[in-house]
């Protein structure tokens, strides 16, 4: 069976890359730079140039497609707007998933996606659930919370570098997942007719900040350091990037943040497991792990150098 992904070299898109070939599907995935894009080629899968803002090179990649998975969205430094990736290029490809028949379309989404309309990010992906709904295509839409891998950056890697972490305030309560279970989830579903078209695709358990550092802290032996950054700050910097059409991204970014910190009534829903998902804890201590070991050794072949600061 052959399987088009959308977004293959982001954070998920290059687990469910890696996860269709080890099940046997044949990949094909639609890229805008074919050079970043080498070692999904490496992997096995076959490498189409598209771009989600250049409409014409949709069509020509659904050819002999059986499936469609969409994993991309408009990145906050991209020189075009939101609303062109993530509404008209989006439309672009359910259209021409209906011209190719296509036998199924996925597409991610946001948890509680309609309680947070009024966030142009969040907003575009629910006109692009109405759309699919009208499409008469065999569609899921799978609805995320936050991945475990950027969590790395956001906490891990401050508090190991001894740097300031900044926090919204209140802290919003999500429910992270690692990105590979994601991936299996979703990979291992595609033949099967969903019981809900609609579904959540989050961990078993809502973590806040505040849990989080806790928990890097008790892992890597040292403290963090946290400023909260008041809502109406959030405010502000969403207003003044809004002035430029270049930083429209940003201030959709800057938008959805400040919602999330509104919304920690998250859903009572919890995703369908076939088998355990990895826990928060769990990859952070494997995380932690690797790195304390990789520093004790450096230390101790610095030392046996002679090698002093």
């Amino acid at each position: 069976m052959n399987v088009l992904i959308v977004g293959g070299t982001g954070t998920l898109g290059r687990q469910l890359v890696r996860t269709a070939i080890n099940e046997g599907y044949n990949v094909k995935c639609l890229v805008r730079n074919l050079r970043r894009a080498t070692f999904l080629k490496d992997w096995g899968a076959e490498l189409v140039f598209g771009d989600l803002s250049i409409l014409k090179t949709i069509p020509p990649s659904l050819k002999g497609i059986d499936i469609v998975i969409d994993a991309a969205t408009v990145r906050p430094t991209d020189d075009y707007s939101a609303e062109k990736v993530d509404l008209v290029a989006k439309t672009a490809l359910i259209e021409a998933a209906k011209l190719a028949k296509v036998k199924k379309f996925i597409f991610f989404s946001v948890l509680n996606a309609e309680d947070n309309s009024s966030v142009p990010l969040i907003d575009l992906k629910l006109k692009i659930e109405e759309k699919l709904e009208k499409s008469g295509l065999n569609y899921q839409v799978f609805r995320c919370s936050g991945f475990f891998q950027g969590l790395i950056n956001q906490y891990a890697l401050p508090i190991l570098e001894e740097q300031k972490i900044w926090l919204s305030s209140p802290s919003p309560s999500i429910a992270y997942i690692d990105t590979q279970d994601a991936a299996k989830k979703v990979i291992s579903g595609l033949t099967q007719q969903p019981s809900c078209k609609i579904e959540p695709l989050i961990g078993k358990k809502f973590w806040t900040s505040e849990e989080i550092i806790t928990l890097c802290e008790r892992l890597s032996g040292k403290s963090a350091s946290i400023s909260y950054i008041p809502g109406f700050f959030f405010f502000f910097l969403r207003n003044f990037f809004r002035f430029f059409e270049f930083s429209w991204n940003i201030a959709d970014r800057l938008q959805f943040s400040e919602v999330q910190t509104k919304s920690n009534k998250q859903s009572l829903d919890s995703t369908n497991w076939e088998f355990e998902p990895l826990s928060l804890e769990l990859y952070l201590q494997e995380y932690f792990g690797k790195i304390l070991k990789k520093l004790k050794e450096t230390e101790y072949q610095q030392a046996s150098s002679g090698i002093s600061f």
